[in-house]
């Protein structure tokens, strides 16, 4: 592009960065216009609210009638998109989601990038809390809705931007990760696992994107790493610029910042902090679990490493507000605490039940789920889910749509099946059964439910909006 665009095109606008993006780009004055075939909140509200106009199917006038200057096209977006095909034939200026952020938002800014399998969200919000709190006056944006920020994008005028870097793919027409194009100083990796099964073929296929991200820092660049976690150690291996590491009551390994002595209470987990220099200081995240510790603890350590004392920013932590859908509570009604969490992978369902066992002692744990991801509709973690529920008391799973799975590394073969989890849950002793749709799920909660329970809704979508359902089935909210 020789001029910077004025009038812009998203195409699969409703994804989290593309949505946030074209939120940064409106509240600059630019003229955008977007287009998607599957809309819900919280981003169809916030594109409402940003009076951004979104067109609800794809079809070649939607570009066409705008007259954009550029079309940024979503890595959902598939070769034979109507508006991408119309974009590309008409000769338009056309960037990846990826390529548009760095551009537009991030290039002549200190990138802070935010990646790993999990945890990428939470950590991307707390660092640039920390840099606000404390004066720093952040860029940001990220995966999620950042109670902090009323939203999920922020333009300071600070020097860092700090940006969620994902593994996943740019575009049809680009099939780099993600995180390559945002041109780090400053990395953080929270956790190597397989994956987008969709797109890699293996855990190795995974540690080769990291392994290219870290190989790409430059020498006087910083990588912030949770060395803990021994798939992390084995990309971070050759890096070649300074690396900080991280963890949490670990002592297999040298690390230079430590969390010890997590101690869960009303409000969140006190902690120890221990720091490079042997010091070690009482500390209080508003978080629960032991892998939000650790997210805490990576963004005191990348605000240490911007120059930014922990003096400063353990105070600071102390108000981060969290972020949408994390644990989120939705409601309580009939003595029952409805919980809404983003978690869909086998480890992040495991930690997000033990938070919720962490933040509600003694407390039952129903936990109802939802596979929708390409890669929780394969069969690759069937038995590994049945291990990943084994702190929950009851467990609810919805019945796999039998829908395409999209696959760029071979043809699925084998589903996952509901029916078979719920088995091998009850095998291991927990009171565990499969359910055909949400309804049959919210009739059979209610049912069941007893005061004092906790209902932990996990799923990466809307879950057809379970969670109003069953509060309305459960009756009229608690008060006070």
């Amino acid at each position: 592009m020789s001029e910077a665009p004025r009038r812009i095109h998203f195409v699969a606008i409703a994804g989290t960065g593309m949505g946030s993006l074209a939120g940064l780009l409106k509240a600059r004055g630019l003229t955008v216009t977007g287009s998607d075939d599957h809309l819900y909140p919280p981003m169809s509200t916030a594109l409402a609210d940003w009076e951004i106009p979104v067109h609800t199917s794809f079809r070649p006038e939607h570009v066409l009638e705008a007259e954009p200057d550029l079309v940024v096209i979503g890595n959902a977006v598939r070769a034979d998109n109507p508006e991408a095909r119309a974009a590309i034939d008409e000769g338009l200026a056309v960037r990846s989601f990826s390529d548009a952020l760095y551009e537009l938002a991030i290039a002549g800014r200190h990138p802070v990038v935010v990646s790993g399998t999990h945890g990428k969200t939470t950590t991307t919000s707390l660092v640039s809390y920390l840099l606000l709190a404390t004066g720093r006056d952040p860029s940001l944006l990220v995966g999620g809705y950042a109670h902090d920020f009323g939203g999920s994008f922020r333009e300071g005028a600070g020097p860092h931007f700090v940006v969620e870097g994902d593994e996943y793919d740019t575009a049809f027409f680009d099939k780099t990760p993600k995180f390559l194009h945002y041109h780090p100083r400053t990395l953080i990796i929270t956790s190597v696992e397989f994956d987008h099964a969709d797109i890699y073929r293996d855990l190795d296929h995974v540690k080769e994107a990291f392994r290219t991200l870290v190989a790409g820092m430059p020498q006087n660049g910083t990588l912030v790493a949770a060395l803990g976690h021994e798939h992390v150690r084995d990309v971070v291996s050759n890096a070649p610029c300074r690396v900080v590491g991280y963890g949490v009551e670990t002592e297999d390994v040298a690390l230079d910042w430590l969390a010890t002595d997590l101690d869960p209470g009303p409000e969140g987990t006190r902690f120890t902090l221990r720091g490079p220099d042997g010091s070690a200081q009482p500390a209080f995240a508003p978080l629960y679990g032991a892998f939000n510790v650790e997210n805490a603890l990576a963004a005191l350590a990348t605000a240490a490493a911007l120059g930014i004392d922990p003096e400063e920013t353990l105070p600071a932590l102390r108000g981060f507000s969290g972020v949408k859908r994390r644990l989120e509570v939705r409601g309580e009604a009939r003595g029952v605490t409805v919980l809404d969490d983003f978690a869909h992978h086998p480890p992040a369902v495991e930690a997000s039940i033990g938070a919720a066992k962490a933040r509600y002692p003694g407390r039952r744990i129903v936990a109802i789920f939802e596979p929708r991801t390409n890669t929780s509709r394969r069969a690759l973690f069937q038995q590994r889910y049945a291990e990943a529920f084994d702190a929950a008391d009851v467990v609810m799973v919805r019945v796999v749509p039998d829908a395409p799975i999209y696959s760029a590394t071979g043809d699925v073969t084998e589903r996952f099946s509901a029916e078979r989890l719920a088995s091998d849950l009850r095998a291991r002793g927990l009171d565990a059964t499969a359910h055909a749709d949400v309804e049959a799920i919210v009739a059979d909660v209610a049912r069941r439910s007893r005061p004092g329970d906790v209902a932990l809704v996990m799923s990466n979508g809307d879950f057809e909006g379970i969670w109003q359902k069953l509060l309305d089935a459960l009756g009229p909210p608690d008060q006070g």
